[in-house]
């Protein structure tokens, strides 16, 4: 039987041999950079595969009216909706308007939240893109009262 030390340290050892076989680069292989390096909601959305974009009641985003602190904004979005491919969360007014991008299939409840920083004041979108590259979005303005990136 292992005691604690040695359970570490054989970890340690796989760990450095994942690193060193470049198990890192496999993990950011996924990250879509230029959605996320998007200025504006329209271009972050076709950066991640949207075509024609339309609002829709089917698509939810969930947020505060008023956020007290910008730096831990609680931002939510989900759909119902059969075929998506991403759900997108995006803050108009942040210096890069992708904050979350997740994938979905079928088999997974499209059903996510996550927290943001937000700066300012700014509507939030929740953008659905579907397998055929609709998008599908919802927005709520959410207002800040205390600034969280660069404010």
């Amino acid at each position: 039987m292992q005691n604690r030390r040695e359970t570490l340290k054989q970890s340690a050892v796989v760990a450095g041999l994942l690193a060193s076989a470049g198990f890192p680069q496999f993990a950011q292989a996924a990250v879509n950079k230029a959605a996320f390096d998007a200025k504006t909601v329209q271009d972050a959305a076709r950066a991640a595969g949207a075509k024609s974009m339309a609002e829709s009641k089917d698509v939810t985003i969930t947020g505060p009216d008023i956020a007290e602190n910008g730096a831990v904004v609680p931002l939510g979005a989900s759909t119902s909706l059969p075929g998506v491919k991403h759900l997108l969360i995006m803050v108009e007014k942040n210096p890069s308007a992708l904050v979350a991008m997740f994938n979905v299939t079928d088999a997974v409840d499209a059903n996510f939240s996550t927290r943001a920083k937000m700066g300012q004041s700014s509507d939030v979108y929740a953008v659905a893109i579907m397998n055929d590259g609709r998008a599908l979005w919802a927005k709520k303005e959410v207002k800040v009262t205390l600034g969280g990136c660069g404010g």
